[in-house]
This record gives C-alpha cells, sequence and structure tokens, in this order.
C-alpha cells in the first residue's frame, strides 16, 4: 500500500552576511578594473536587494557547496543531535557541485560522520535539480522502501563568478583592439546568481509537535526536444547551434573563452520560459482534478523579479488566475539561489507561523537550462 509523505522540518543555511547591491563587486570584483555596463540596469529589473555567498571580499571561499548543505542537515536535527543517525535516505540537488566527481551527495555526506551508511543520490541539473531530489525521497517513501530522508537543494556560485575568472578573456580581446568588456549573457548572470542551502526532513508519520506538509503529488517535464541549449557551463553553442563539450576544445580555450562560466541566452529565455512552463501547470492541475482556486500559498521559483508580472498574464491567460495576496516568494532578500530557492521559501513560509491545517501549497519551479518544470502540490496538515 502507498504511504503518505510528510516534510516534518524544513531548514536552512545562509553564509556569512548579506551581500547588498551596493557592495556586490566588492566580493565579485571588477573585470579588467572596469565597473559593469550592465549591473544597474539587471538589478532594477530582477528586484533582488541581498543575497548571500560563500566567498569574502578578497574572493576567497568560506564554504564549499557540501559543506553548506550538512549545515542545513544538521539544522533540521539542533533539538535532538543524534536523530541524525536515523535518516536512510540522502538525496541532493545542485547545479554547481564542488567537484565532476565524486558526486554532490556523497561528498555531503562525508560531511556528516555522524549519520549512518545510507544510501545516498546526487540528481543533476540546474534548478530543478532540487526538486528531482525531492521526487526521488517522496517516491522512495511513497512506495515503502523508506520512511526517513533528507533532500536539499544548494548552490555555491559566486566563486566561479568573480573577476579573475574573466581576465584572460579580456586580455585576449584587447589584444585584438576589441570591446574589453565581458559579454552581456555572462554579465547578466554575474548579477542573478547567490549562495546557499535548504534542508527537509522527509517521514511517512507527520510530525508530533507542530505542522507538516503532506506532499500530494509532484510533476515533472522537459521541452528539451523542443528548444535548445538557454543557460549553459562547460561548453558552449556553434554559429551551427550545435552545442559543443568544454571536453572538444583545446585546453586553452577553456580560460580564453572561459567556458566554464556561466552563459544565459537572454532572448531564448525570455520568449519561452513563462508558456511553456503553464503548459505542465495546466495538464498538471487537469490531470489531478484540482481548482486553482484552492491555492492558498503560491511559491514561484522566479529568477528576478522582471517574470512575475508575465507569469501572472499567462497564468490569468489560460484562466489560471492567482491573487497576489497568495503569492510568497523571498527572492528579494535571499537572491535567487537556484535549485536552492524552493527550499528557502518552504522553509521561510514553513517557519513563519503563518500556516494553518488544511492549507493548500502550490510549488513552482522553472528552469531555463534546456526548459524543463517541476510542479509540487502540498497540504498543511
Amino acid at each position: 500500500m502507498l504511504k503518505d509523505v510528510f516534510i516534518t522540518r524544513a531548514s536552512a543555511f545562509l553564509p556569512n552576511d548579506p551581500v547588498y547591491n551596493a557592495d556586490l563587486e566588492e566580493y565579485l570584483g571588477y573585470i579588467n578594473g572596469k565597473k559593469s555596463r550592465s549591473k544597474e540596469i539587471i538589478l532594477r529589473r530582477n528586484g533582488i536587494k541581498e543575497r548571500y555567498y560563500a566567498v569574502n571580499k578578497e574572493g576567497k571561499s568560506t564554504h564549499t557547496n557540501a559543506e553548506m548543505v550538512a549545515n542545513a542537515i544538521r539544522g533540521l536535527f539542533k533539538n535532538d543531535p543524534d536523530e541524525i543517525t536515523t535518516i536512510e535516505l540522502l538525496s541532493c540537488g545542485t547545479s554547481s557541485p564542488d567537484q565532476i566527481m565524486p558526486s554532490h551527495a556523497v561528498m555531503v555526506h562525508g560531511c556528516l560522520p555522524e549519520t549512518s551508511n545510507i544510501e545516498v543520490v546526487s540528481p543533476s541539473g540546474v534548478c530543478c535539480s532540487g526538486m528531482h531530489a525531492l521526487k526521488y525521497a517522496y517516491m522512495s517513501l511513497k512506495l515503502g522502501d523508506k520512511s526517513k530522508a533528507v533532500t536539499s537543494g544548494s548552490e555555491r556560485i559566486a566563486i566561479a563568478m568573480t573577476a579573475d575568472k574573466y581576465e584572460e578573456e579580456i586580455q585576449k580581446m584587447q589584444e585584438l583592439e576589441e570591446n574589453p568588456y565581458i559579454g552581456f549573457e555572462k554579465d547578466f548572470l554575474r548579477w542573478m546568481l547567490s549562495d546557499g542551502a535548504g534542508a527537509f526532513l522527509l517521514e511517512t508519520e507527520k510530525s508530533k509537535e507542530g505542522l507538516s506538509l503532506r506532499i500530494d503529488w509532484m510533476e515533472a517535464c522537459s521541452f528539451a526536444h523542443k528548444i535548445e541549449p538557454c543557460m549553459y557551463m562547460g561548453g558552449d553553442r556553434l554559429e551551427n547551434g550545435d552545442f559543443q563539450s568544454y571536453k572538444d576544445y583545446e585546453p586553452a580555450d577553456l580560460i580564453n573563452k572561459s567556458l566554464m562560466s556561466i552563459k544565459q541566452d537572454v532572448k531564448l529565455l525570455g520568449d519561452n520560459i513563462v508558456k511553456l512552463g503553464n503548459e505542465l501547470l495546466l495538464t498538471s492541475l487537469k490531470k489531478h482534478n484540482i481548482n486553482i482556486e484552492e491555492v492558498d500559498y503560491f511559491l514561484p521559483h522566479m529568477s528576478s523579479y522582471f517574470f512575475k508580472q508575465q507569469i501572472a498574464d499567462v497564468l490569468a491567460a489560460d484562466g489560471l488566475s492567482i491573487p497576489e495576496e497568495k503569492w510568497f516568494t523571498n527572492l528579494a532578500t535571499k537572491g535567487n539561489v537556484g535549485s536552492g530557492s524552493i527550499y528557502l521559501m518552504v522553509e521561510e513560509l514553513f517557519n513563519s507561523g503563518k500556516l494553518k491545517e488544511g492549507d493548500k501549497l502550490l510549488l513552482m519551479v522553472p528552469e531555463s537550462s534546456r526548459f524543463s518544470y517541476v510542479y509540487a502540490w502540498l497540504t498543511v496538515c
């Protein structure tokens, strides 16, 4: 018999002190000694006021991704540290692991020597990877294979956006007497992304100490068969539209073309990210016989407040209007933490005292990398 699955606790870890807009280049540095030409425009549009970086003003790392997740997980068990030994499954998603191998989740497990021998899984991806981690744990508990799991979403991206990562490329531009500024598709993301980690405890029994969130369903979908890569790292799009891996470039190109920096096709993003996500929402609500008016809290992961009105307009056009007072996001104060953002939103709302039994939460996580989406429906109980 299938079991109910509950999020019984939520925890977050944000490294260091908040970083405000005026101080961003004090942490990430000035590329070629010059102020960014696009930073102020991007910041006005994205609406982020503060975020967190796992780097200091000298551009040195203060935490690894795995360490941040381990700290978030320990926060789940702060009232009973020994309970951490009862975890049966660790499922961790990120788009910015500390290394290519070993996998992210086993490195997190290595930062938790107080745990036991457990199953560990590392879903790959970008923003959706945290939700895929959640879905794996949800299904494992649903089927009765496990009874207690921890799942996480996290990012450590600031260290990949510091000025020194682009200096060789800029030097090449100067030698060629080209414009010695970083391209917009790279500069855009320097002011959009931040660091942090969130974690959930999943159990097959609801909490005896307070409210829980029952996971009623999760739906995921990719549109990669229709659209080319939009956001990428470790490769580049060629003029003919093909995507080429960093493995197929000369070693010098890793630096000269800054292939390990993140790039974003902003036009492709704007043309597709909202409308494709709504396709999945429509089919998901129909599949589960849900009326959008049942939603009490709508938690949309957005990279920028620029997309908020677009999302609202597309929802309204499809008869799925969600009143403004039902929207919940902490993008302005936590920044865009990629796969960790939905964890940070749920954690803040879950621990806010605002929720009451019977409330319905709709989680929306889009991923612009090649247009994937995950929705989840939760009930407070």
